[in-house]
């Protein structure tokens, strides 16, 4: 809670923020992956996403044989807040990994979309949305690896 002061003559007055934690729904739509790199050559990629938010997560399917162009088509949901405190709190990770049978899974890239706009003009409004776009997909070394086409929505708790 923030408090200011101010005086006006010798009569102290204090005014207090009352902004209220707001509550909702943020939908996550993962449509399809372009032109990531394999990193196996005799082999397709089987590639699943991990999305984070938070300390939530949530996996895609695994697009088995799909290759570069991996196609998911799914919805997930996690709780959000807001005002929620730091920066961090508001950003989507997407962690694509190809999933192997045999040996440990093998990430291929991410991408992180900052949502709390969306979030914040939510909560004003009751709905607010990231419509359908394409996202860089990066390595750790930030090179470019394909790009990641999501949407997002906010839906405030009435």
């Amino acid at each position: 809670m923030k408090v200011s002061q101010w005086r006006r003559g010798a009569v102290a007055l204090s005014k207090t923020d009352h902004r209220e934690m707001a509550s909702g729904i943020l939908e996550v739509v993962l449509v399809d992956c372009k032109g990531i790199r394999e990193k196996e050559f005799l082999v397709k990629m089987n590639p699943y996403v991990v999305i984070r938010y938070g300390n939530q997560e949530c996996k895609s399917s695994v697009a088995g044989g799909e290759g570069k162009k991996p196609v998911w088509n799914e919805k997930f949901t996690f709780n959000a807040e807001y005002p929620g405190g730091e920066d961090h709190k508001y950003k989507l990770t997407f962690h694509i990994m190809d999933k192997h049978k045999i040996s440990d899974d093998v990430f291929v890239g991410e991408t992180i979309i900052y949502v709390k706009d969306v979030v914040s003009l939510g909560v004003e409004t009751g709905k607010a949305e990231l419509r359908r776009g394409k996202y860089r997909v990066v390595l750790p070394d930030k090179t470019y690896a394909g790009e990641i086409c999501v949407a997002v929505n906010f839906t405030s708790n009435v």
